[in-house]
């Protein structure tokens, strides 16, 4: 179905849906043509923006990074990856994803418009990946067809509201404003790193660290990622190094050509790799914020005319970088401390005895400790400064190696062996409905997602302390 894929590849790419936002939001507020291109443009050009920092983060140091730990330190184990899940499922599961990601970005709108939680999900790669996730799990318990996509369409519409709602009392506080909002799967992390920060109020902000005379340039954040992250490339690549890793076999890898100069006429030190990817990190990041400023100058004023106009109090949720310009140190502070977590959560399950409970070692992949726990630590640090951010970190950094073992099981037993989601919101809704489908066959599973999602309608109109409506005045 060409259309079909059509529509899903413009829902799937972040930049052209909340650009198609931006515009529609405009033209209710009858702006001028020229501020509407202007605005739609700029918005579409910010998510780009934000996309390649991510990519050249990943692509130029920190998938890398990732070998050359494992390498140095021997890691053997799963690594939780999203789209290695996706990739595997879609083959058999592609139109069933495809209708369930529309029909449950059509019921966002509608419990945006008609619950308490008015936040429309603009993070589309999640949605669908979610949304695949759904049309496995809702398969096993018997679903397909229609009633397949209406199950799956009402828990994709659920989740999409409910994670920015957990997220947002603590996310008011990192940005100051209720006008925009978290939208992003690993939610539940974000928002228990917040809760677990909470009791260390009081306590210094990371933006608030002071630094010697001489060591002032350290406030510039981009300095001092770029300085941080070279030591911690220095350390594991000598590691590395030193156990043999520049005569190991190349095929092993699959991001360390430059480190083991194949395919290249000029040789590299391993010194000078090590320093120029730390710096290539910070660089990531800095074009991420860059990315991420430009968006949300656009987006949040352009939103206000769907608000006003279609679902009254609607409030945009951006994906997990619209965090990081609030607290940049937090951000560095938040990965590092979440990747050791990751690291001592893998030698707690290599304690485990298989025999009395058979667990996947989760090696820490750098990708959702950095995305992941960065916010993480955003969020511990606004409820607790220094040491909430890095308690909420660290507890967040266990999460998401637990969180992925416990729900492995569930996708083995689904028929996809040694993979699962690496974010908190996919593990928890897996587990959850992956187990309740096993349980629940046919109709009483489609029962059970419908009543989910008019849950929070029917509490919105039935619940004391607000009469119908009264909340999207």
């Amino acid at each position: 179905m060409p259309l079909l894929e059509f529509i899903v590849n413009i829902l799937s790419t972040p930049a052209i849906l909340v650009g198609l936002l931006a515009l529609l939001g405009l033209v209710l507020q009858r702006k001028p043509i020229e501020d509407i291109a202007m605005g739609t443009i700029k918005t579409i050009i910010g998510f780009l923006v934000l996309t390649a920092g991510a990519s050249f983060l990943q692509s130029g140091s920190l998938l890398a990074f990732g070998e050359v730990f494992n390498f140095a330190f021997s890691m053997q184990g799963v690594v939780p990856n999203n789209e290695a899940v996706v990739s595997l499922a879609l083959n058999s599961f592609g139109t069933d994803t495809a209708i369930v990601m529309c029909l449950g970005m059509i019921l966002n709108i509608v419990l945006a418009r008609f619950s308490r939680m008015h936040y429309i999900f603009l993070t589309g790669h999640h949605t669908l990946y979610m949304a695949c996730m759904l049309a496995v799990v809702l398969s096993v318990g018997g679903l397909s067809g229609w009633q397949l996509y209406i199950a799956g369409g009402c828990i994709l519409a659920l989740i999409m509201v409910l994670s920015p709602a957990y997220c947002q009392p603590t996310f008011r506080k990192v940005t100051g404003t209720d006008s925009i909002a978290l939208g992003h799967f690993g939610g539940i992390g974000y928002a228990l790193a917040g809760i677990v920060g909470k009791p260390f109020k009081g306590s210094r902000s990371t933006e608030e660290i002071k630094f010697p005379k001489r060591l002032v340039f350290l406030r510039d954040t981009t300095v001092a990622i770029s300085i941080t992250m070279m030591i911690f490339f220095l350390v594991v690549t000598g590691v590395a190094v030193a156990r043999g890793l520049l005569s190991a076999d190349p095929k092993q890898f699959s991001y360390l050509n430059e480190l083991l100069n194949v395919g290249t006429e000029t040789k590299t030190n391993w010194i000078v790799w090590a320093l120029t990817s730390g710096m290539s990190f910070a660089g990531g990041v800095y074009i991420i914020l860059s990315g991420v400023r430009l968006i949300v100058g656009e987006i949040v004023p352009a939103f206000k005319g769907i608000a006003e106009k279609l679902v009254p109090g609607a409030v945009p949720a951006i994906d997990c970088p619209v965090a990081y310009p609030f607290a940049p140190n937090a951000v560095l502070i938040g990965f590092l401390v979440s990747f050791v977590a990751g690291i001592i959560g893998l030698l707690i399950l290599g304690l485990i005895d298989a025999t009395l409970m058979p667990v996947a070692l989760i090696l820490p992949g750098v990708v959702p400790h950095f995305f992941c726990g960065s916010t993480a630590g955003v969020f511990g640090n606004a409820e607790g400064g220094i040491k909430g951010c890095i308690a909420g970190a660290f507890f967040h950094g266990l999460l998401i190696t637990f969180l992925p073992a416990i729900c492995m099981p569930v996708f083995t037993a689904l028929g996809f062996a040694s993979v699962t989601f690496s974010d908190a919101d996919f593990s928890w809704l897996g587990i959850l409905f992956g187990n309740l489908a096993q349980v629940l066959v046919g109709a009483p599973l489609l029962v059970i997602c419908v009543l989910c999602f008019l849950a929070p309608i029917a509490y919105n109109y039935l619940a004391p302390g607000r009469s119908p409506g009264a909340e999207n005045k």
